[in-house]
């Protein structure tokens, strides 16, 4: 019996060919279809893993299978091919637009474990009595990257993550980052670019560069422009106040204004459209995994469900 959110018949033909046969140490898997399934029933419902429903097989299975998957990158590799056979049929608009949003996450995303600290930070608390002991530094940059690879941190609207993405023209995300809610989006910008990897059905690179990329003012700064000048990708990206009024009073050595199409900016709502989507299923909208690789894996999915159903 399938659920109201279940893969159809013609979204599983599509799917299939990409899963793996086989874990390489217990034979065969579970069946696929009924596993996936159960993590999508997760990812749309937002319900804890011990509560689904007994149609879709043990929970322990299910909930193991996506940890799995999202640290190997399985599902990042299946998000790719599934473009592959979009671009494949001509059918993805290589327009791109860059955008950020902040997910809420629940308690119960807090508390995973940390990362053992470096041997030579592991010294007992002695070791740690005057904060002007190098040591602290160490410690303090290490605390920083465990929090940095979870990918949770405090913004306006409290604990939150922030997803960076790109989307096509048609609403449907390229490229995923999760970062801490209160990272700067223009940090993201080539990140989220270097992740658009578009592989192809036959001979040839993956295709990594769009047409042109639109953004909002967040992302308007020197580094931005001359990345994507370097890359050769035509871009439109609207020209902070602060930084017109600047140029215009360095005269001639401001430079001329960076070029602005108004029409193709109005294409910009596209990615507030596919975060739309995203934020559709309640696991995204919320997080309540601990684990920032988990969560990367939770929004792929989503990214996948609005692929296949596009």
């Amino acid at each position: 019996m399938s659920g109201r959110g279940d893969l159809t018949d013609e979204e599983w033909a599509r799917l299939e060919p990409l899963l793996p046969a086989s874990n390489g140490r217990c034979g065969r898997w579970r069946d696929h279809r009924q596993v996936i399934n159960g993590v999508l029933h997760r990812v749309r419902t937002g319900v804890q893993w011990r509560d689904l429903p007994e149609r879709f097989g043990p929970w322990k299975t299910v909930h193991k299978r996506h940890l799995q998957w999202s640290a190997d990158g399985t599902w990042e590799r299946l998000l790719q091919q599934v473009q592959a056979a979009v671009d494949a049929e001509g059918a993805i608009d290589w327009d791109v637009s860059v955008d950020s949003t902040v997910m809420r996450a629940h308690q119960h995303a807090a508390g995973a474990r940390k990362a053992p600290p470096p041997p030579a930070l592991s010294k007992g608390a002695d070791a740690m009595a005057h904060q002007s002991d190098p040591a602290w530094a160490g410690l303090a940059d290490h605390l920083a990257e465990v929090v940095l690879q979870e990918g949770l941190g405090r913004s306006r609207g409290g604990f939150s993550t922030k997803v960076h993405l790109s989307a096509d023209g048609r609403c449907r995300p390229l490229s995923l980052v999760v970062t801490p809610g209160q990272r700067a989006d223009c940090t993201q910008f080539e990140p989220v670019m270097e992740k658009i990897r578009v592989p192809r059905t036959g001979l040839g690179r993956p295709r990594t560069r769009p047409d042109s990329v639109s953004a909002d003012k967040a992302y308007s700064n020197r580094r931005t422009r001359a990345y994507l000048r370097k890359r050769g990708i035509r871009h439109v990206i609207p020209e902070k106040a602060d930084q017109a009024a600047n140029r215009v009073k360095r005269g001639s050595r401001g430079g001329r204004p960076p070029g602005f199409d108004k029409e193709r900016y109005k294409k910009r709502n596209v990615v507030e459209r596919a975060i739309n989507k995203l934020k559709g299923f309640r696991a995204v909208a919320t997080r309540y995994d601990k684990r920032g690789h988990v969560f990367l894996g939770t929004v792929t999915l989503a990214a996948i469900v609005i692929w296949l159903r596009s």
